[in-house]
């Protein structure tokens, strides 16, 4: 690791001033993915803004009856915070699949969402890497992709997104605050994260030197009956093969209303579109639930090494909104 300078900010203004527009310098939070990064020469800042003692630790409740979220939250704290689990359980469950007891306690909500790719080629100085050095290639296409995207992938990168938290903020369709020296802004997830295309290197939507403040959710009541599932390779400590954050609402055997997002299939947590406008309004049955993936599905691209991912979304699919379903008729 090189030599870099540090600085502890004191407040959201400070902080944004000393960081800046400059490429060189980055915040560090509860340094779980950046110091890694650093180690390993990916990440070479020549100086780090702490941002851990700024007032942005709390979570409160919105007068529309939604969430604020603070970006120095831990994932720890925010797993168990009583208004998480009564409001939006699959959020909750997400944290807690994530990581470590220990790597939660310092992981912050703003770094989780800023987490790179676990992509073993971004990882290794020694490799090409589009992420990395632009232009230099993605050898994952040809070479180990078997955890890699199946879902809006291009010829220059098909590495995944690896945050569980994310998963389900996408389908509550949260809002990413910011400040930057030029005053605040905010950003939808569905826009937070760049689609891959050419320019893999460039992953977010925030401008340079923006610094994550808050997270917020909306109110949405179909999120009290909701879940995340992930499947990993082994019991614990483990980034995603897949994964699914799903609310149901169902009335009379019918879907009112439905929230689907998929993790470990895209470089973005992937929020289900397709699958959702095809139950909408329709029979809450494994067929029709079987039917929703497919739609959602049929634009997979697999690798030879990842077909796989393609049925085990779709029996993930399938099981959680089956038991939302059953869920919901008790």
């Amino acid at each position: 690791m090189r030599e870099f300078g540090y600085e502890r900010a004191t407040d959201v203004p400070g902080a944004v001033a000393l960081r800046g527009a400059d490429g060189g310098t980055s915040y560090l939070g509860g340094g779980t993915n950046l110091v890694d990064l650093m180690k390993s020469g990916v990440e070479r800042p020549a100086l780090l803004v702490d941002v851990r003692e700024l007032p942005l630790d709390r979570v409160e409740v919105t007068e529309d009856g939604g969430l604020r979220i603070g970006a120095t939250v831990t994932n720890s704290d925010l797993a168990v915070h009583p208004e998480v689990r009564r409001r939006y359980p699959m959020l909750a469950e997400a944290l807690l699949a994530g990581a470590s007891g220990q790597l939660r306690n310092m992981a912050t909500v703003g770094g989780n969402l800023l987490q790179r790719t676990r992509c073993g080629y971004f990882a290794d100085t020694s490799a090409p890497c589009n992420k990395r050095v632009p232009g230099s290639g993605c050898p994952a296409i040809a070479g180990e992709h078997h955890n890699h995207a199946i879902l809006g992938a291009s010829t220059h990168c098909v590495a995944t997104h690896p945050s569980d938290m994310a998963v389900p903020l996408a389908a509550l369709d949260a809002v990413v605050s910011y400040e930057t020296v030029d005053g605040p802004g905010e950003l939808p997830l569905a826009d937070f994260y760049l689609p891959v295309g050419d320019t893999p290197h460039l992953e977010t939507a925030l401008p340079p030197g923006a610094l994550i403040t808050h997270v917020t959710v909306g109110p949405a009541p179909v999120a009290a009956v909701s879940h995340y599932r992930k499947v990993r390779e082994r019991a614990s400590y483990a980034f995603a093969i897949g994964s699914v954050a799903a609310a149901l609402a169902v009335r009379g055997g019918v879907v009112e209303e439905v929230r689907l997002a998929l993790g470990a299939v895209a470089s973005r947590p992937w929020r289900a579109r397709a699958a959702e406008r095809a139950l909408t309004g329709g029979p809450a049955t494994a067929e029709a639930f079987a039917a929703a993936a497919d739609a959602e599905l049929a634009a997979a691209k697999p690798l030879p090494d990842n077909a796989y991912k393609v049925t085990l979304t779709r029996n993930l699919i399938v099981s959680e909104l089956t038991r939302l379903a059953e869920e919901s008729a008790r």
